[in-house]
């Protein structure tokens, strides 16, 4: 009997082992391929930024070439939203309902994304790795499918704060933005770091993604004779802002937002010579930055370029953003094995500890967790020369 026993408990220990280890998968998994959703303006106003979709998806089909993530090979599909959340809605349906995809992935824009979160949350769909530093995007009680991936549009309003505080406390400021959730999002959180200083903002005005031209909110700030202008803008309005200062030789310190620091994109647009002395900040390593000629992971970037995107203007950092973020989307998949139901591949993403990725500045990590879901945190200040960014001081999060 006691041998019986145990002939009938192995029996049982083994056929629930293959239990343990089966497969699971939601739509848009398999045991070939893993689905993933994307919108990005390839038109209209935002459509510089096109190109960090254009970058995923080739990061994609080199991982394909090489077997794809645990066997399954990831299709990607992108649609255009022009940066319209009308049309992102539309697309990003599409992308649920009629192309079953596993997660949507990187859609750009705080609009956008902000149109779409009610809909995937809803439906139990990852949005991961929101292209906007929105904060909404890392609210996991609101919004528990949801998760950004930059650092928070809040985070560096108050890293320039406290760059204004130590080096040049009594200056008169001039605040730039767009009117949108990004704009407003960031002009609130510098006065509030600004703290009692923030009574030396002597001007503030908007523009609309839309606008042909930003002359005139740029008129009223050059009117309040400013120190420093603090400039949250995309890469369209930052270009005619440097334009037009350099020709009207206004010269405050200019700080602009890192969405528009991007040297082939924007800075050479511009007019480079026109960029010099401009300040900003910056988590990713710059291809331009002699620093990193001997760096591994800027050699497994160009090694990328060379094989996937040849011909690309190197000069622009949105490929490296590109490559930061499905890098880490890569991660994560790989990390969800063959779990790959939604509900995983959100645990996954919300489980990351301490990954460092090829592009980003050393020292800067990532880390998440149930109650967290800002994946980079930390900045470094730099100062464009006319030719390159030259970064300074210490590494610096939004918390001071």
């Amino acid at each position: 009997m006691k041998f019986q026993s145990l002939i009938a408990f192995a029996a049982l220990v083994a056929a629930a082992a293959p239990a343990r280890a089966q497969k699971q998968y939601d739509t848009g998994a398999s045991d070939t391929e893993i689905r993933i959703g994307n919108t990005a303006p390839y038109t209209g106003g935002a459509a510089a930024y096109g190109v960090i979709a254009e970058t995923e998806a080739a990061y994609f089909n080199m991982l394909n070439a090489h077997g794809g993530v645990n066997g399954r090979k990831i299709v990607f599909i992108t649609y255009d939203d022009a940066y319209n959340p009308t049309k992102t809605v539309e697309q990003t349906r599409k992308l649920v309902e009629s192309d079953n995809v596993l997660a949507v992935f990187s859609a750009l824009g705080a609009a956008p994304n902000l149109a779409v979160a009610p809909f995937l949350n809803e439906k139990k769909v990852p949005q991961l790795f929101v292209a906007s530093g929105l904060g909404a995007f890392a609210e996991p009680k609101t919004w528990p499918w949801t998760m950004g991936f930059q650092p928070a549009y809040a985070t560096e309003a108050r890293i320039y704060a406290r760059y204004i505080l130590d080096n040049k406390p009594d200056a008169k400021i001039a605040v730039l933005a767009q009117n949108d959730d990004f704009g407003r999002e960031s002009v609130k959180a510098l006065k509030a770091a600004l703290g009692a200083k923030a009574g030396q903002i002597v001007a503030e005005a908007t523009y609309e993604s839309t606008d042909p031209t930003i002359d005139a909110p740029l008129a009223v700030l050059r009117a309040a004779q400013p120190d420093v202008l603090v400039d949250f803008s995309t890469p369209r309005a930052a270009i005619q802002t440097i334009r037009r200062m350099a020709e009207l030789n206004w010269k405050p310190l200019h700080i602009l937002h890192s969405v528009s620091q991007s040297i082939g994109a924007v800075m050479k647009v511009a007019g480079a010579e026109n960029a010099q002395g401009v300040v900003s900040a910056t988590y990713y390593k710059d291809p331009d930055d002699p620093a990193w000629s001997d760096d591994a992971g800027l050699k497994a970037w160009n090694a990328f370029m060379d094989g996937w995107m040849p011909g690309r203007d190197r000069h622009n950092v949105l490929y490296v953003y590109g490559y930061n973020a499905a890098q880490i989307l890569e991660r994560v998949l790989r990390n969800a094995g063959d779990d790959l139901t939604r509900a995983n591949v959100m645990k996954q993403a919300a489980s990351l500890k301490n990954e460092r990725l090829d592009m980003v500045l050393p020292g800067v990590v990532i880390n998440t967790a149930s109650d967290d879901y800002a994946p980079l945190k930390q900045m470094q200040m730099q100062r464009f020369n006319g030719a390159t960014w030259e970064r300074f001081g210490p590494l610096v999060g939004g918390a001071q």
